[in-house]
């Protein structure tokens, strides 16, 4: 597939998510890592982005609740390039009746070459790499060819 080249700004939209028994943990590594939050553009789905603009201060974009379609809406983002980091802590062991929406979430975080951390030990990683304060060109896929390889196959049959 062929791919462009996305060009990052030194200021990142980050992307932060966490299921309700990981609100904490993530609470907890966002305020340790305020400085360097405060730097970025900040979104959340509902009730993580409220605590987490409530805790440290700072203007976060808040979308639904995960289960009411915030992670539909995340992920709608991600698709747009609007999204160049997302920070999602959640809960392998606990089963959530939106599953299929986390899994479609990450999925595109994936597709579209997006950096993702799943804990504090990855978000440690992710928020201390040079990369994150400054311009980066990222590398997505290209769907163009893709799009229209399939709607000439569908205009034949039409047609």
């Amino acid at each position: 597939m062929e791919t462009r080249i996305t060009a990052l700004s030194k200021v990142k939209r980050i992307a932060l998510v966490a299921h309700d028994n990981m609100k904490p943990q993530l609470l907890k590594w966002a305020h340790s890592n305020r400085q360097v939050l405060a730097q970025h553009k900040l979104c959340g789905t509902g009730t993580t982005g409220y605590q987490i603009e409530a805790a440290l201060k700072l203007e976060v974009e808040e979308f639904m609740s995960g289960p009411l379609g915030g992670d539909q809406q995340l992920g709608a983002k991600i698709a747009e390039g609007y999204i160049d980091l997302l920070i999602f802590f959640w809960d392998p062991l606990q089963q959530l009746p939106h599953d299929p929406d986390v899994k479609a979430l990450l999925r595109l975080a994936a597709l579209w070459n997006i950096p993702v951390a799943c804990n504090a030990a990855s978000a440690d990683f992710l928020i201390t790499s040079p990369l994150v304060n400054e311009a980066y060109e990222r590398e997505t896929p290209d769907y163009k060819a893709y799009i229209e390889n399939r709607t000439s196959g569908l205009l034949k049959e039409v047609g």
